[in-house]
């Protein structure tokens, strides 16, 4: 079946597994939706994910990529960016992005009421790696999947 022509990124079916993460990382996403709009489409060079946070849900640990740049662009609702500098309070129409390769962690925290919904751009490049500067964690892309270890290599 060929992707669609266009459609409302809301209609797009979530993600059948809500996390890659292992546990016990996997149950801290719990409250996020991600819709793999990319991946309708059949984009082969970069993700978009149109992703809602519940009350009190979190968009992934802390993280920065060695090779990816990311972009988020916040739809609905105030979540809180958290980086290294600090904590930076969000609203719509307001963006931020994270470039391959700066050591900067990144995290969005949705400590409001109201749900939170933003798109999350990011490229697919072959051997990037996760850093999760505040948890025992690390991860390679390896063939196309992200493979998850301890930070001294040893496996989950």
């Amino acid at each position: 079946m060929p992707p669609p022509i266009a459609l409302h990124a809301a209609d797009a079916a979530p993600r059948t597994k809500p996390s890659n993460y292992p546990e016990p990382f996997a149950s801290r996403t719990a409250g996020r939706v991600k819709r793999a709009l990319g991946d309708v489409f059949g984009l082969r060079n970069f993700g978009v994910n149109h992703t809602t946070l519940a009350p009190g849900a979190i968009s992934a640990l802390r993280h920065h990529h060695t090779k990816q740049d990311e972009f988020i662009y916040i739809l609905q609702g105030h979540p809180t960016l958290l980086t290294d500098e600090g904590a930076t309070p969000l609203a719509p129409g307001m963006c931020a992005g994270f470039t391959a390769g700066s050591g900067n962690g990144h995290q969005l925290l949705n400590q409001t009421q109201e749900p939170v919904v933003y798109l999350e751009v990011g490229d697919r490049t072959p051997g990037d790696e996760g850093h999760y500067p505040d948890d025992d964690l690390q991860a390679v892309m390896r063939d196309g999947v992200w493979v998850f270890m301890h930070k001294d290599g040893s496996s989950y």
